[in-house]
């Protein structure tokens, strides 16, 4: 992701591409730590995990897609990842044989190697031997491309460099950054948490990661994150604490100082091949056989985030995977599927939706109906049509029991469009009553005038409560309404799983 950033910002100026990376990571780095201090990391919880998933898998097929042309020994075309797989196709007649076989030999061998045994450190095996196999073979002679002078020495530390008209783009490209260190940074804390037995304090986390890239960026470095794939690798290799993390460093500050020198004999498909391993196993085909399994929303938001990356690109693919996202709660939660609701026999005071459940006859006269998501002003227009629509198909109906159990909370607007659904129905000599309302919902009801407008007598702790109120004001007696129907936000499927029921349990639709 930096990498796109950086191509974008710095217009193929290395000079500038360099001092934008580390500025990259500053600014993400600024970022983490406020999101941390200010304790707003709950921002991140709406970057579910298969939109998180379809961009990962996305970033890594333009990873991988990129290195190819490097692996077969053509030349390297620019240009959008579609068209670059395309060229790249066009291009196939002028494969180098050498580079190929010895890049494919190099990635065979990681992946191979990783099935035989996961602790052996096959990345540090296949650049030894490709080292050796170009010395020996003389493969620069032979047309194998090497990846040249590496620099030695450490960087330099001190805050980079860049253009005045350069800086709103890395600030921007800052918060993307962030977004993307704190889905997959916080999911492999959360992970491995969880396979400890402890707990992540989720603001310290977010501090020390900002902490971390602040550093990264003053000393020469690009934004870092915490890894899925290196922490699960650690983890593999033996690791428990953080001396991992240092004993990485020592070495790598080792290897910069005293061992440059003797990368530049390292072939190009070589590294293109441990990239596309190192990669590889971020390509999770097994979570979108699940999500396809579980859920096909989920497995829509998945594919939508890989098809917006590989289409437009990183950080645009990222903005309409997160746009999906939200725009997808927003449905949801303006469109709740309402539920009439029916006795069940066989327990006491329990009450179980009626749809695909002909044992549990609705209360002649009186439909109660259950709100499977909360009360809010975005939707409560639309929930008092279905309800007054139901009524209007239900000319017998005497009452309507609301059930608000999923309302934890109440707005004004829906305390009004409440009030306005009370006259709404005694103009249809039929009357409302509210059950299991929250102590909050309660409030802003009272506040709102809404109570003294209906009477406390309306509202009740409990569905039964409020059912047998019903029929005593109404004069009602027990009987069964075939003509009351199930309300819908959507059709019901055929094979949508059943659940019950007003005892504490949400139904689990589609």
């Amino acid at each position: 992701v930096s990498g796109s950033l950086v191509a974008d910002i710095a217009r193929d100026n290395p000079q500038d591409a360099v001092a934008i990376t580390s500025a990259l990571a500053i600014a993400t780095g600024m970022v983490l730590a406020a999101t941390g201090v200010l304790r707003i990391a709950w921002l991140a919880e709406f970057l579910s995990k298969p939109i998180v998933t379809g961009f990962v898998f996305g970033l890594t097929l333009t990873i991988v897609i990129g290195e190819i042309p490097t692996l077969l020994g053509i030349p390297k075309p620019g240009g959008d990842l579609l068209g670059v797989l395309a060229r790249t196709v066009r291009d196939l007649d002028q494969v180098h044989v050498r580079t190929l076989v010895v890049g494919g030999a190099a990635l065979l061998l990681l992946l191979g190697g990783r099935r035989l045994s996961a602790r052996v450190p096959w990345g540090i095996v296949v650049l030894v031997i490709g080292l050796l196999a170009s010395r020996l073979l003389d493969l620069e002679a032979k047309g194998v491309a090497m990846i040249g002078e590496v620099p030695s020495g450490l960087p330099p530390v001190g805050l980079p460099l860049v253009p005045r008209d350069d800086l709103a783009a890395v600030i921007v490209g800052g918060f993307s950054l962030a977004l993307v260190a704190l889905a997959e940074g916080l999911a492999a804390s959360r992970l491995f948490a969880t396979r400890g037995g402890y707990r992540v304090d989720t603001e310290s986390e977010l501090i020390g990661m900002g902490a971390a890239n602040v550093a990264a960026g003053f000393s020469g470095g690009l934004a870092v994150a915490g890894s899925l794939s290196k922490t699960a690798a650690a983890e593999q290799a033996g690791s428990r604490s953080q001396v991992t993390g240092l004993a990485a460093a020592g070495i790598v500050v080792v290897v910069l100082v005293a061992f440059t020198s003797v990368l530049s004999d390292l072939p190009q498909a070589v590294l293109s091949a441990i990239v596309i391993a190192a990669v590889w196993n971020l390509m999770d085909v097994a979570a979108l056989r699940r999500y396809h399994r579980v859920r096909r929303a989920d497995f829509g938001a998945a594919v939508t985030g890989i098809a917006a990356v590989v289409v437009f690109g990183p950080l645009p693919g990222l903005g309409i995977a997160i746009a999906v996202s939200l725009l997808a709660i927003i449905y949801r939660s303006s469109s709740p599927r309402i539920e009439v609701l029916g006795k069940i026999s066989d327990e006491k005071a329990a009450w179980g939706r009626v749809r695909g459940h002909p044992d549990r006859p609705p209360v002649d006269g009186v439909i109660v109906a259950r709100l499977d998501a909360p009360l809010f002003w975005a939707n409560a227009t639309a929930i008092e049509d279905r309800l007054l629509h139901e009524v209007d198909r239900s000319p017998d109906a005497r009452a309507l029991v609301l059930d608000l159990e999923a309302s934890t909370q109440l707005d004004t607007t829906s305390a009004d469009v409440l009030a306005h659904l009370a006259g709404e129905l005694q103009r249809r000599d039929v009357l409302l009553y509210l059950a299991r309302a929250h102590h909050r919902v309660e409030s802003v009801l009272h506040r709102s005038g809404f109570m003294n407008t209906v009477g406390p007598e309306h509202f009740w702790h409990s569905i039964s409560q409020s059912v047998r109120a019903a029929r005593r004001d109404t004069g009602l007696k027990g009987g069964h309404d075939p003509r009351i129907r199930t309300i819908d936000a959507a059709p019901p499927q055929a094979n949508a799983p059943t659940a019950d029921d007003e005892t504490g349990d949400d139904d689990i639709d589609d």
